[in-house]
């Protein structure tokens, strides 16, 4: 009974933060897995069938908030698979050290961003939107999953907001929407692998949809300024991680 509570406080955890800042949470259910128990390739795996779970429920919740641009959806997603192909062949060439000391730095880059932020997008101001710039986030997104393994949100909503111009709750619902196709895509390569636990991934579902269904309400109640100091400081935790 305390391994299934476990599991669903562990999921509602994850859940929310997923649907509160437009992120997978693969940086969290990995390790979690990983210190469960669980054989590193097969929690990677796990995880994206989990992100799947989350991004689908934050994504229909933002949906209905009318907080996601397609357009950007379309444009970031087909630029970003290729590039994650790409990514993945590099990784086996460059140091994992020299890979993790480029993305901390420009996780810090785009934190320091977005503190530093003042002014503000009009949330229905489309001819504000830069969609020239938005194959240069897929791109760099793709390119940085499949060199280093891990979603694509943590740089989807910075980068959205502060280099494509999108506003904040929208960054975060449009980042929602591209992580559901890029990890399903994604937990579908590893299920054929062998490589996803489908009973992990059904305890932690319950708590995967109520909170990323919290948290995806919750982003549409809380300042943008907030949202953007949320995410800065998890973008600075996640930096400091790949350092140690």
């Amino acid at each position: 009974m305390l391994s299934y509570l476990f599991d669903f406080i562990t999921g509602l955890g994850i859940g929310f933060i997923a649907g509160l800042l437009g992120v997978g949470g693969g940086f969290l259910i990995v390790p979690t897995l990983v210190f469960l128990g669980e054989p590193i390739h097969l929690a990677i795996g796990t995880s994206l069938t989990c992100i799947t779970i989350s991004a689908l429920v934050s994504a229909y919740t933002h949906l209905r908030k009318g907080a996601v641009l397609f357009r950007v959806v379309l444009l970031k997603e087909a630029f970003s698979i290729p590039f994650a192909l790409v990514g993945a062949y590099l990784s086996v060439m460059i140091p994992e050290k020299v890979l993790r000391i480029i993305f901390a730095v420009l996780l810090l880059y785009l934190a320091y961003s977005l503190v530093k932020q003042k002014g503000k997008c009009n949330p229905d101001g489309e001819h504000e939107i830069r969609y020239r710039r938005v194959p240069v986030v897929g791109a760099l997104a793709g390119l940085t999953s499949g060199l280093l393994g891990i979603s694509g949100g943590v740089l989807n909503v910075p980068l959205f907001h502060t280099y494509v111009g999108i506003p904040m709750r929208y960054s975060i619902g449009t980042s929602s929407l591209a992580l559901f196709f890029t990890a399903l895509a994604a937990a579908i390569a590893h299920y054929n692998l062998g490589e996803v636990d489908l009973y992990t991934a059904a305890l932690l579902a319950p708590g995967l949809i109520v909170g990323a269904r919290i948290g995806a309400i919750t982003a549409h109640r809380v300042e943008p300024s907030t949202l953007r100091k949320i995410f800065a400081v998890l973008l600075l935790a996640i930096a400091i991680k790949m350092l140690l």
